[in-house]
């Protein structure tokens, strides 16, 4: 079982913008005010087509598929909120908070990877709970730590308790619950998605321990990674809102490992935390800061790992 894999999904926008209807609990999307929607777009554009090209050129394999024009899904290019893909070739579809964010399922986007020589046997379809307004947010809301089969998950308007323990009956992971919060004008509200606040690698773990409110759980959380020899490399509430939480490790040219962050997030860490993490890998970042500021998601977010065997 690998942590890590060398192939990600990506979906190029084409209506990119700050969606109004996931800023109700993502306090991190803001508006560009004074520039166009089509403006907006095209930076976004540029920013994702920079992104793909420093991944490949450190050898990460990018299935890139184009959002089509037909539907309004602003939140396209962050596809691992709707669908994960495990090394059995199982597939995982989630159910989506925002109503125009459940039109970015598609199933072309599964044939196209089948085109590309991944092979899909199961597909476990958790959408219907859509209906019933209950969420889980793919690895948005889940940090699968893959080899030690645990799935951390933040509790929070997109990610239900019960669902989670479903998903990890059906993966066979355990679950790690807690609460992650921020300050929003002086209250502390859930953060939307965990994978903002916390990273986990195949050595280490960044997270934003000072976000755990509960003392028992943030001892908990601790207690899990400390047991699976991770190092645990801290970041600040400050450090969330630059997402510096928001990084994934992947595999590059020689089976290298890179820890893929944007330039904001890179820009927020201290020198000791950046001397920790070039440890355990290489770090690579890239310019996103149309997509960070009206998307309220960042490099992490933008990356469906792919871990389904090849034929």
């Amino acid at each position: 079982m690998q942590q890590v894999t060398n192939t990600v999904l990506m979906v190029r926008p084409v209506n990119f913008r700050m969606n109004e209807q996931t800023s109700v609990n993502n306090y991190y999307q803001k508006a560009l005010k004074h520039i166009t929607p089509e403006t907006v777009n095209a930076h976004a554009q540029r920013e994702f087509d920079e992104y793909v090209n420093k991944l490949r050129q450190i050898g990460v394999q990018v299935v890139v598929v184009d959002d089509n024009k037909e539907a309004d899904t602003p939140d396209s290019i962050f596809p691992n909120n709707w669908v994960s893909f495990h090394a059995n070739g199982n597939v995982g579809l989630y159910p989506m908070f925002a109503e125009n964010r459940r039109l970015e399922r598609r199933e072309d986007i599964l044939v196209a990877l089948e085109e590309n020589g991944f092979i899909i046997n199961n597909i476990i379809d958790y959408t219907d709970a859509e209906e019933e307004e209950v969420f889980l947010e793919g690895t948005g809301s889940l940090i699968l730590d893959r080899v030690n089969r645990k799935a951390y998950c933040a509790l929070s308007p997109r990610a239900d308790e019960d669902l989670l323990i479903e998903f990890c009956e059906d993966f066979e992971y355990s679950p790690v619950i807690f609460t992650a919060n921020q300050t929003v004008n002086g209250a502390r509200k859930a953060i939307y998605h965990t994978n903002v606040m916390m990273c986990i690698g195949e050595t280490f773990a960044v997270i934003c321990l000072d976000s755990i409110d509960d003392k028992k759980e943030r001892k908990n959380i601790i207690k899990h990674l400390k047991e699976d020899g991770k190092e645990i490399i801290a970041i600040t509430e400050a450090q969330i809102n630059d997402f510096a939480g928001n990084m994934l490790q992947v595999k590059g040219v020689n089976d290298q490992s890179y820890l893929i962050m944007s330039q904001a997030a890179y820009n927020s860490l201290r020198p000791d935390q950046i001397k920790a993490l070039e440890k355990h890998s290489n770090l690579m970042y890239s310019d996103l800061k149309t997509i960070e500021t009206c998307g309220g998601g960042s490099a992490r977010c933008m990356m469906a790992e792919v871990f389904l065997p090849r034929s």
